[in-house]
């Protein structure tokens, strides 16, 4: 066991106005395994890079354990699997390879394949073994199970159950909950460290915001009344004050000892009414800075009397006349949220094209309602430029609408000059997202909506389907968002 420590450690890009970090300090146990959370653009692959060394900034980490940073550049993809391994971990021997892929649940035939040939999920899995493999490090993983279907990602999440020393930054409610016994928490104004999962830390989040909630709620009023007793206590002070000095030379001795005391110990209760004021207000300066408002989004769906939208009968699509998944029947109608769920690459994403009206092949029968409006989230943001004004233009959506989705999505009025091209990914997403829900349609069509996406964001897109209901088609990977969201799951096999 060692310590990474972090004291003081400030960091902002250059030319930006406020900084990432601030004087942030705290101490990382490098057996513990981390789960980094926090929202799109706060930092956290920027907090993974300083912990490299990549970025100038001031205070000190300290640290006697070398970091490791998936996912790994490897000098040449084009090469045999076992070659990219021993190039990670030279040291490492064939039995210790072998061993760590059973762990994966993976067949060892992967390591005899091309690197650049192999899926997704097999490149995440050969990486993740070698940067193990190397023993005595401490691993920084970014999103690893982006692009995963579900079984891939659980063979993950009992891989990492075993292992130790890790920071994972991952928006996957599941996979966290599952892995990891520590959070790293980076909030609006600090970074946390708690002990526990996911749930743990989200459940004693919102007891702390709904604690600050009501305290400031009580200290709003104690402001209100203390203010007006303070203006009171002012007046009758400077009356005391005023009936001093005119009374003062043509009283008696005792009388102007007794208007002296009166007006003194007026003044003295305006003081401490003061005192109290700005007390009440320096405990409310301090509440609600880490609460994160989850404002609701909206989404207008269209209705249609058309049902069923979409009629399915044994469908089987066909890539060169081949069948690419068994038969398949299912229907949507007004109203379903229709989770399509199998392994990478059995053809979920083609039903979602069929949908869209592009001509594939197919057996069996398939059935679309006439003149239906249909709004689309693509897998990849690879298409996306220009600002946000020129793309809403495009899009033919209200602009305002868009932006206001955006905003409170977590996206800054500052970034809307930005072109979508230089933006993150979890940025890319959001604006497809935003996209979708200020578009009325009558099917909403979602093809992997979420990766990149953050939890609290998750939870706002959630909470926006639950309320108004549209005709949902979806492919997404996240267990917990199709638990919550998914009226009918259509298990689609090879």
């Amino acid at each position: 066991m060692s310590l990474i420590s972090v004291n003081n450690l400030t960091f902002g890009y250059y030319g930006s106005y406020n900084n990432i970090f601030e004087n942030a300090s705290f101490n990382i146990d490098t057996d513990w395994k981390l789960g980094l959370i926090g929202r799109n653009g706060k930092g956290k692959t920027t907090f993974l890079k300083l912990l490299q060394g990549k970025y100038e900034y001031k205070g000190t980490i300290s640290k006697n354990v070398d970091i490791d940073y998936f996912p790994f550049e490897i000098t040449s993809k084009d090469r045999m699997s076992i070659e990219v391994v021993n190039e990670i971990a030279p040291n490492v021997e064939d039995w210790e390879i072998i061993k760590e892929l059973n762990l994966l649940n993976t067949d060892t035939e992967i390591l005899y394949r091309n690197f650049n040939l192999l899926s997704g999920g097999e490149q995440v899995k050969i990486l993740l073994i070698s940067l193990f493999l190397k023993g005595n490090n401490f691993l920084l993983i970014d999103e690893p199970t982006n692009h995963l279907d579900v079984e891939t990602i659980d063979n993950l999440v009992n891989y990492l159950e075993k292992k130790k020393g890790f920071i994972v930054v991952s928006h996957n409610r599941n996979f966290l909950d599952k892995i990891v016994d520590h959070i790293i928490a980076i909030n609006n104004t600090n970074i946390e460290i708690q002990q526990g999962n996911f749930s743990s830390w989200k459940e004693n989040k919102d007891r702390q915001d709904n604690f600050e909630i009501v305290q400031n709620e009580r200290l709003k009023k104690d402001i209100n009344r203390l203010e007006i007793a303070s203006k009171n206590s002012a007046k009758w002070a400077n009356k005391a004050e005023r009936a001093k000095s005119k009374k003062y030379n043509t009283e008696s001795t005792i009388d102007k000892g007794y208007i002296g005391h009166k007006a003194s110990k007026i003044m003295k209760t305006s003081k401490v009414m003061e005192q109290r004021i700005e007390k009440a207000i320096d405990e409310k300066t301090n509440l609600l800075r880490n609460i994160d408002k989850n404002e609701n989004l909206k989404i207008i769906p269209l209705e249609s009397n058309k049902n069923p939208l979409v009629l399915v009968n044994n469908l089987q699509i066909k890539y060169d006349d081949r069948a690419i998944f068994n038969p398949i029947s299912f229907e949507i109608n007004t109203g379903d949220r229709v989770a399509l769920v199998g392994k990478n690459g059995v053809g979920k994403s083609s039903i979602l094209k069929l949908i869209l009206g592009k001509e594939l092949q197919y057996n069996g029968i398939f059935k679309l309602a006439s003149e239906l409006k249909i709004s689309y989230v693509s897998q990849s943001t690879k298409d996306l430029k220009g600002n946000l004004k020129t793309f809403a233009q495009i899009s033919k959506i209200d602009e305002s609408i868009f932006k206001a989705m955006l905003v409170k999505m977590g996206l800054l009025k500052t970034d809307f000059d930005t072109n979508i091209q230089d933006m993150s990914e979890g940025q890319k997403k959001k604006v497809l997202i935003a996209k979708s829900i200020s578009e009325q349609a009558n099917i909403y069509i979602w093809d992997e909506p979420l990766n990149y996406i953050d939890i609290l964001t998750r939870i706002q897109i959630e909470d926006a389907i639950l309320n108004y209901k549209p005709t949902l088609v979806f492919v997404e990977h996240d267990e917990t968002f199709i638990k919550k969201v998914a009226t009918k799951i259509i298990n689609i096999e090879k």
